[in-house]
């Protein structure tokens, strides 16, 4: 296969797990979530907390709070490969906005709670037998207003 068609599917994958763990964060599917990282995936929280494995990371985002609702707002998303390693460093900013599942709903939607905050992803990917897997997370937070 071409190295260049290569490094875009690659790439294109690597920009994939980076979204489809925001969408599972959002939609409160913690084991899709979890599944995304390998076994003995480490996620670096805002506070420093370090969740090691699957299980550390189904657990501690089970225990949030059911009526948060969330919605990460991703972009900047970059990725710089290392085709021979098999890894990726994927690099984002996140615009998170939160509110409750239980405020109506209207046609414009619930209300958004008044505190935003925008944050980064710092990502370490590698390519595994189950397809790309974030290694390490480490998740920030730069600005907040509210």
């Amino acid at each position: 296969m071409n190295t260049t068609l290569d490094a875009l599917l690659a790439e294109q994958a690597c920009r994939d797990l980076v979204l489809a763990a925001a969408d599972a964060v959002d939609g409160r599917d913690f084991l899709a979530f979890a599944d995304l990282f390998e076994v003995r995936g480490v996620l670096v929280r805002p506070d420093g907390t370090e969740l090691v494995g699957r299980p550390a990371i189904v657990s501690a985002y089970a225990a949030r709070d059911p009526e948060r609702l969330t919605r990460h707002l991703v972009s900047n998303l970059r990725v710089r490969l290392d085709l021979a390693l098999g890894t990726a460093l994927a690099t984002c900013t996140v615009l998170l906005w939160s509110g409750r599942h239980s405020d109506a709903a209207t046609q414009r939607g619930r209300p958004a709670d008044p505190q935003q905050q925008v944050g980064e992803f710092r990502d370490l990917l590698v390519k595994t037998s189950e397809g790309w897997r974030i290694r390490r997370r480490e998740a920030g937070f730069t600005l907040f207003r509210g």
